[in-house]
């Protein structure tokens, strides 16, 4: 295990249409964060996902990731958009001595203008984690997600899904094994690119110093139960988990068992701790 390196109050790492990042590490703020992305292994087209990590502050960072919408015309444009876009209103916000919640919503609608200015129909979805000290708070736009779970597997926070089989599995109407299989998985009711744009801001949660946080494009959720990704992440040091989590999506991608879900995508995934 090597020695990660620190990045410095507004120092950022912005990764777009990776081929192939295995894994990258960082210390940032109060913890250390994990990096993956790869590109459909199915397709020949780019990696349309993104992510960003950016340090705001000694004890506190940003973390987003963006997958660019398949179905869209320039969907790897989109999420670069997105997440460059987020990452030059937090640097302002940082310049300014702006306070980052509203750094990070400049972010948001900064993103959606420049995404429908691209004028080709492109959209993507952006999830931003926002690292105060001990304490996360999430924002999102689309179907990329965060989660917190204990080491035990209790999960304390997990976003829902703008699309209509997520406020199925919400409200009940669905379950998860339903929902995974269901034809309309894909469709999103809330995006970057769209003039109805809406920004989902959580409310802060205490992480403990055993708590992992996960940001990952569906590329992770269309392939491995919530269960399974918890599973895999919620103890064991931060480079076994990260490598853990994408050797078993890359391996479920690649053949399913039958009964598990094999669904080729792009995947990227950020994973956080707390330095103990």
């Amino acid at each position: 295990m090597g020695l990660a390196p620190r990045l410095e109050i507004g120092e950022a790492r912005v990764y777009v249409e990776q081929e192939h990042l295995k894994e990258a590490f960082f210390a940032i703020g109060s913890g250390r964060v994990s990096v993956h992305s790869r590109k459909n292994p199915a397709r020949a087209t780019s990696n349309e996902d993104a992510a960003a990590v950016l340090v705001t502050g000694n004890d506190s960072a940003v973390l987003a990731v963006a997958d660019g919408l398949g179905g869209a015309r320039a969907g790897q444009h989109a999420s670069a958009t997105a997440v460059h876009s987020l990452v030059g209103a937090v640097t302002e916000g940082i310049r300014g001595e702006q306070e980052i919640r509203a750094a990070i919503l400049d972010g948001f609608e900064r993103a959606n203008e420049r995404v429908l200015a691209l004028g080709v129909g492109a959209a993507t979805t952006l999830s931003v984690a926002e690292i105060d000290g001990r304490s996360v708070r999430p924002y999102h736009v689309g179907d990329s997600f965060i989660l917190v779970t204990g080491n035990r597997g209790r999960i304390k926070l997990q976003t829902i899904s703008h699309s209509p089989v997520g406020y199925g599995v919400e409200s009940g109407l669905l379950d998860e094994h339903a929902a995974m299989h269901h034809e309309e998985r894909h469709v999103i009711s809330n995006v970057i690119g769209s003039s109805d744009m809406r920004i989902d801001v959580g409310i802060p949660l205490k992480l403990d110093p055993r708590d992992t946080l996960l940001l990952a494009s569906d590329g992770l959720s269309d392939n491995l139960h919530t269960d399974e990704i918890v599973e895999r992440v919620r103890r064991g040091a931060l480079e076994t988990v990260t490598r853990r989590l994408y050797q078993s999506v890359h391996e479920r991608m690649a053949e399913s068992d039958g009964d598990s879900p094999s669904k080729p995508d792009d995947v990227t995934f950020l994973i956080f701790r707390l330095a103990k």
